[in-house]
């Protein structure tokens, strides 16, 4: 069984990932830098995979 600490890092991820998103909206919204917006949606997509994976690594540890 995983440590209870670990499911904080689940709506930690998650913030992220909203965050970066507004941020973008936001970017694009006042006609900010092309490439800015562009880091934003590496940084969201990265952020999205971690999401992921730490969402499909407590489903595993939970069935255990």
């Amino acid at each position: 069984m995983l440590h209870w600490s670990i499911y904080l890092f689940i709506p930690v991820a998650l913030a992220l990932v909203a965050g970066v998103l507004f941020l973008g909206l936001f970017n694009f919204a006042s006609g900010g830098s092309p490439q800015r917006s562009q880091r934003l949606m590496q940084l969201r997509v990265l952020f999205q995979f971690l999401a992921l994976v730490l969402v499909m690594v407590t489903i595993l540890a939970m069935g255990r």
